[in-house]
């Protein structure tokens, strides 16, 4: 099964290590696994947390805007796809 694309990146926040990713299509839940890749990006990890609004969720789905804390860099506009097995 192929890995689907769940949102894009809005914003990076560098002293937070967080990327404000807009919901597109599809969910994804603590635990999951994520792929960001852009022009420059191109990595892989584990969902720690999710947050919506300054308020922690256990899963994000279309339609909304949330915070996640990355082990890289992002930048806008990179695309976020979640890891099917």
């Amino acid at each position: 099964m192929a890995d689907v694309q769940v949102g894009v990146v809005k914003n990076f926040f560098v002293k937070l290590s967080v990327a404000a990713i807009e919901m597109t299509n599809g969910e994804f839940e603590v635990g999951d696994v994520l792929w960001f890749k852009g022009y420059t990006t191109d990595f892989k990890q584990e969902v720690q947390s999710i947050q919506e609004e300054k308020q922690a969720i256990t899963k994000a789905v279309k339609g909304q805007l949330v915070g996640i804390q990355v082990t890289d860099r992002v930048r806008e506009n990179d695309l976020v796809y979640k890891v099917v097995d």
